[in-house]
């Protein structure tokens, strides 16, 4: 295969299938690498499913295994799996990532890189996040919850790929800035994700209920405080006005983390707001409302 033309997602769940589908209809070869018995049967048998916005449906075949020999020699990987499942994927690149290769990590939380920099080496992982957003629906079919913008670091080894995302209408932008792309994206899972899932609302419900949007801003604001006590400086510039923006923009999406308490599987809330928390702690800021939170929804996890 066409190592230019090919590229490997990890991860079957709502984002592995929306990114799977978006560049398969651009016409390049999409393998996905995934654990989930029913999800990779689905994605064998049908493909790749995308519901979209007007009420149509695609559907796209793709490579599905849980078999990392299948992918051996990979290129370019894209990481989309839950942040506590992050060990297991760093394990399975290991396996089928090539030595020249690279996989660009755009999970939500903090650790996740560093996960993945410690089995692969730092030149095999690139930083990356998305506002974008994706409902699962059954295994293998996902609902597009939202255009958004792809920011990646600036990596030798990412320009193959940030061509194929380019290529199927994902808007890309490059950083030199890492610090402030995994903080940005922190301020915008901490302040939507673990709301919408006690509330159990679509994102764009948290702008229209006065209390919500209160509280959403001050999750907010304290990642913003503890990200400045770390030196970090965003590339927006009120952290509230970025999170209403991306709720407005994905206002019908139900948060990954909302998908998740509903279908009773752990969640990410222990990188989320759990480390906010915790480098919170570090730096002296207090973060009473994202402990609060942090403990709701841990609370609903299905760990407890």
């Amino acid at each position: 295969m066409n190592r230019s033309n090919s590229i490997l997602i990890v991860g079957t769940g709502a984002m592995g299938c929306f990114f799977a589908s978006r560049l398969a209809a651009a016409g390049f070869a999409v393998q996905m690498l995934g654990t989930w018995p029913e999800g990779i049967a689905a994605l064998q048998r049908d493909g790749v499913r995308l519901f979209l916005s007007d009420g149509t449906e695609k559907a796209y075949g793709v490579k599905a295994s849980s078999d990392t020999r299948d992918f051996l020699g990979a290129h370019s990987a894209l990481v989309l799996v839950k942040s506590w499942q992050t060990k297991r994927a760093a394990d399975q690149l290991f396996e089928c990532l090539a030595a020249d290769g690279v996989a660009l990590t755009l999970q939500n939380g903090l650790g996740n890189r560093e996960k993945l920099v410690a089995r692969l080496g730092v030149e095999r992982v690139a930083l990356g996040v998305t506002t974008g957003g994706a409902s699962l629906l059954a295994p293998g079919r996902a609902r597009v919850g939202g255009e958004g913008v792809i920011s990646a670091e600036r990596h030798p080894r990412i320009a193959s790929l940030v061509a194929m995302l380019r290529a199927a209408d994902f808007e890309v932008d490059l950083s030199d800035d890492v610090a402030a792309l995994l903080w940005g994206k922190l301020v915008i899972n901490a302040a939507i994700n673990p709301l919408a899932a006690v509330l159990d609302v679509p994102n764009g419900e948290l702008l229209v209920r006065p209390s919500a949007r209160e509280l959403s801003a001050a999750l907010a604001r304290e990642v913003a405080s503890v990200a400045a006590e770390k030196g970090v400086t965003f590339s927006f510039g009120d952290p509230v006005e970025a999170v209403e923006a991306v709720a407005n923009a994905t206002a019908l999406n139900f948060s990954s983390m909302l998908q998740d308490v509903r279908r009773g599987a752990r969640t990410e809330i222990d990188a989320i707001c759990g480390a906010v928390v915790s480098a919170g702690r570090e730096v002296g800021v207090l973060t009473p409302v994202n402990d609060t939170m942090w403990k709701l929804v841990a609370a609903k996890d299905s760990r407890t």
